[in-house]
Order: structure tokens, then sequence, then C-alpha cells
């Protein structure tokens, strides 16, 4: 939507590479982490507990096949295909003894308060987006950045500088939605891929939701875990540091982030 029509299945696949590679440069620093602090362990499973454990985990998993599968083979569009991960949650839940059918309800009246915190957040982007179109603000910032340096790596440097200190103090879907239109006719101009530049993007912004202070999912690692937000800063500085490198390579290896959606011709 903010981009005008990359192709969500692209989307999708792009994002395999750059997520493993953030998992595992996390993975690394904490086993290192934990390594150095000599951190307890527990008792390794033994194969038969973790054959049941993963059999009974298959349905769930399974999930992820019939959505992304089903887009990317064409039996339903992005939009078809989130309403179908419902109704196959839904069925799991119930399968599952997590939700019963009297629980309908709340779940409705749940969705409908969040949905609707999204649609308002869309309908004034798009405002956004308007006055910033007829302003010709995405002009100005294209022509202000590459006045700085049509350098491809200085351009991309100075957009990734920007949008982590916007995933600071924005959450994910209003800043997608209005720095989209005004970085996207710079990086196009450079020659730069959609899809590679919505992974960029998106990147940049899930750092942000691990910082504070808007820092969604700081705040519900924090509640789980117990412990003020003061007390995880300073532990967690590496793995701010490993997300970023991780970043510097997603930015400029464009390869990691097209291989994928290149082999399905998306």
């Amino acid at each position: 939507l903010a981009s005008g029509g990359a192709s969500i299945g692209a989307l999708f696949l792009a994002g395999y590479i750059p997520g493993i590679l953030v998992g595992l440069s996390l993975m690394a620093v904490a086993g290192f982490v934990a390594f150095r602090k000599k951190y307890p362990t527990s008792d390794a499973s033994s194969f038969s507990d973790g054959i049941k454990k993963l059999l009974n985990a298959l349905p769930s998993l399974f999930l992820l096949v019939v959505v992304i599968g089903g887009i990317i083979a064409g039996f339903f569009t992005a939009t078809e295909a989130s309403a179908i991960a419902v109704l196959y949650t839904f069925i799991l839940a119930l399968a599952y003894k997590e939700v019963s059918l009297k629980d309908i309800k709340l779940i409705l009246l749940d969705t409908v308060s969040t949905t609707s915190i999204v649609m308002l957040l869309i309908a004034t982007s798009i405002g956004m987006s308007w006055v910033m179109s007829y302003e010709n603000i995405p002009q100005s910032v294209s022509a202000a950045l590459l006045s700085i340096s049509n350098n491809k790596i200085i351009v991309l440097l100075i957009i990734n500088i920007i949008l982590l200190i916007v995933g600071v103090f924005m959450d994910m879907t209003p800043a997608v939605l209005i720095f989209t239109p005004i970085f996207l006719p710079v990086v196009s101009e450079l020659g730069i891929d959609t899809v590679h530049f919505g992974i960029i993007m998106v990147l940049n912004l899930s750092i942000g939701i691990c910082t504070p202070p808007v820092g969604n999912v700081l705040f519900v690692g924090c509640s789980v875990a117990d412990v003020k937000i003061e007390q995880v800063i300073k532990p967690l500085l590496p793995l701010f540091i490993a997300m970023i490198i991780t970043l510097m390579l997603v930015t400029y290896i464009p390869e990691l982030s097209l291989w994928l959606p290149s082999i399905f011709d998306l």
C-alpha cells in the first residue's frame, strides 16, 4: 500500500534470509555472554521427547506453509491469506482448548478495537501522504539527499540512520506509511529495488520496537521477565550492535533479500 504495489509475496520471501541472519546474530551474542558468565544449563531433552514436541507443534507450524505457500503458488491473495490464517488459527485454538466458543464475543471485540486503531493510523497517514505529495515534500527530500551525495552507499547510510532514530520514537505501522513515500523516490532514482528497500525499512523499524521509549517488544519482554527497563538497557547493547551489523549486511548486499524472490520469479 505504502509503496504503490510492491509484491507482498516477494516481500514475505525477501524477509526470510535477513530474519534468519538477525536470529543467528542474536543467538551468537547470547551464547557468548552465557558462556562467558557461565550461566547454568538445563538437562538435554531425549530424542523421543523432542520428536513428541515437534509432532505437537506441527499443526501450528503448518500455518506458515498454508499462508506463504498459498500466496507464492497463487492460490489466494495476501488479503485472502489473512482470512484463511485467522480461520485456521481459530480451529487450532479450539482443538488445543486454548479458547472456547463462549470466548468468540470477547475475541471479536478485541479484534475490532485493534483493527480500528490500525485503520485510524492508515487513514491519518494517507491524509498526511496526500499533503506531502501536494507540497512536493518527497521531491524536496529526494533533492536534498541527492544534493548531499549521489553515492548509493552514502544515501542508504543516511536513510538507515534516519529510520533508526525514527524507530526509537515511532511505532512501525505509522512509520512505514509516512516515510515510505518520502524515501522511495530517492532509492528508486538510485536504482535500488523496491522489495530490497522494503526489507531495509522494516528491519530498521524492527530494531526500533526493541528500544525505549516506544519499544513495544521491549516492554512486553520486561513485563514477562518482571524486570525494569533500566535494568536491561545495558545488557541489550551488544544485541543492538549485532542487529545493526546485520542491517548493514542486508543494506549493502541486496542478494540477501532478493535471492529467494528471484527463484520464484516474484
